[in-house]
């Protein structure tokens, strides 16, 4: 049984994270990084698109890395190297672009927007 933590973000730059189980969590197995899902799964209206996510140990998902497998990849920019000299490349340990039950956490962005509850200030005892 997959269990994910998804955060999904907005174009105005809010973000809301959500941890979805079982049934719904099923619905993201198997797509790739780019691809949509209902928002529904997440109590949204519209579509979510998938831009990102790191597995349980954090290694990142790359877009240009297919499967679901951790692959060692001689990389010089992008997604799992800070910016370095120039023509420097790395070996970095990364994820494939295939969404699988390995995979803990995901990025999302939402096309509407969202709408965040604020918690009640809290009391303070003097």
């Amino acid at each position: 049984m997959a269990n994910f933590k998804i955060t999904i973000s907005d174009k105005k730059g809010k973000s809301v994270s959500k941890e979805i189980k079982d049934k719904e969590a099923n619905a993201f197995i198997g797509l790739h990084l780019g691809g949509e899902v209902d928002a529904a799964i997440a109590g949204l209206a519209g579509k979510l698109k998938i831009t990102g996510g790191s597995d349980k140990s954090g290694i990142p998902m790359r877009s240009d890395i297919y499967g679901s497998a951790r692959k060692q990849v001689l990389i010089s920019k992008g997604v799992g190297l800070r910016q370095g000299d120039k023509g420097q490349r790395k070996r970095r340990l990364l994820r494939g672009n295939t969404i699988s039950e390995e995979i803990y956490q995901l990025n999302c962005s939402y096309d509407g927007e969202l709408k965040i509850e604020e918690a009640p200030p809290a009391e303070t005892k003097a």
